[in-house]
């Protein structure tokens, strides 16, 4: 069980919002745009050198943001009749440069290692791919944990919180990266054993 198994009573909550959208005149691939851009924003302002310990607050306030642009996306796609070829590319490319923009900033805060931040970007962007090859084998395209990216947010939202609070991170936190990285293999795995099992 992952965090996305919570996503239906999520939509739930801002289908009211949805509708507004709707009548509004928004569409599904203006709101993922919307939600990638500014997560490039996010993250190329907190990678910036010098910046405060502070600024790490706007991320879980962000994640969460982003969190409902992406199900506000789908459901305009799907209740609104806004599917489209172009919206399926870019509801998995956004996502992916999303996280990858808002793992950046991770990079530049110690105790973490570079390289292993970056390992945990190819590794979430290597479980998404998997994901997404579901239905190219006949299966659906795939969720699976243990590290989805509704879990990868709430992880970098508590890490957030806790470097914006100004709360020091501890030495041991030095293998939380590789850790993650581990976590994200084991999805990308998972996520190809579930696809064959499914088709």
């Amino acid at each position: 069980m992952t965090l996305y198994d919570l996503k239906p009573r999520f939509q739930q909550l801002l289908r009211p919002l949805v509708g507004r959208l709707a009548e509004a005149g928004a569409t599904a691939n203006q709101v993922t745009l919307t939600a990638a851009g500014l997560s490039i924003v996010v993250g190329a302002w907190l990678s910036l050198p010098g910046r405060s310990a502070t600024a790490f607050l706007l991320l879980p306030a962000w994640l969460f943001v982003r969190m409902a642009l992406n199900a506000i996306d789908g459901m305009l796609a799907r209740e609104f009749g806004q599917k489209s070829r172009l919206g399926g590319y870019l509801n998995e490319l956004c996502d992916v440069v999303s996280d990858a923009a808002l793992l950046l900033p991770f990079a530049f805060v110690a105790p973490f290692a570079p390289a292993a931040v970056f390992c945990v970007i190819f590794f979430a962007t290597l479980s998404e791919y998997a994901g997404v090859m579901g239905p190219l084998i006949g299966a659906s395209r795939r969720y699976d944990g243990p590290l989805g990216k509704s879990d990868r947010a709430l992880v970098l939202g508590a890490l957030g919180l806790w470097i914006g609070l100004g709360l020091p991170l501890p030495a041991w936190t030095f293998w939380l990266m590789p850790v993650l990285a581990v976590l994200l293999a084991a999805t990308t795995v998972n996520r190809v054993y579930r696809g064959l099992q499914e088709s």
